[in-house]
């Protein structure tokens, strides 16, 4: 079965995972997300919350890596992610960047730190700002842990959220090849 472009909810995150475009994710490009988010948000390296995301990425990326080549291809990452993996290694990795996020501990991030934060973990500025909006469903400004892991976990598994703001379209996407 053939197909010349795909917008699936895997084939954007993947192409938001793969930086170099090359068709894998590299165990560098996985695990520099939390250091560019940790960045972004004026966290040091050495900070416990950063060495907790730092692990449960680790979790993750072991998890993908099916074949343990420190390379993910398309294929690999296709046959992993869905609801058990979502559950089972990306809601306590995703947690951990809203937490990095999270200055003041309180669960929530006004639309300033979450924009920076999807920012710095491959986001385009305009796709992050529009996921907030989407997600900040009462229009008080903020934004909740639960309702942004679940807002992942729905465009994930069934490809409708308000997180699909966040993996933008019309920008280039994989074929189903994941090239």
């Amino acid at each position: 079965m053939s197909h010349s472009v795909s917008d699936s909810p895997q084939h954007r995150i993947f192409a938001m995972l793969d930086l170099d475009g090359d068709g894998v994710v590299t165990h560098a490009e996985y695990l520099g997300r939390v250091e560019r988010v940790a960045s972004a948000m004026g966290r040091d390296a050495s900070h416990p919350v950063v060495a907790a995301s730092r692990a449960a990425h680790e979790a993750v990326f072991a998890d993908m890596d099916r074949d343990h080549d420190g390379r993910v291809t398309f294929e690999e990452y296709r046959s992993w992610v869905g609801h058990d993996a979502f559950e089972r290694s990306c809601r306590p990795a995703l947690g951990s960047l809203f937490d990095i996020a999270d200055a003041d501990g309180d669960g929530r991030l006004v639309r300033a730190e979450f924009v920076r934060m999807r920012a710095a973990a491959g986001n385009a500025e305009a796709d992050a700002a529009a996921a907030f909006g989407d997600l900040d469903a009462d229009g008080d400004g903020l934004v909740d842990r639960e309702a942004y892991l679940a807002g992942i976990r729905d465009f994930v598994t069934t490809g409708t959220s308000p997180m699909a703001a966040s993996y933008g379209r019309g920008r280039p996407l994989l074929d189903a090849r994941g090239r």
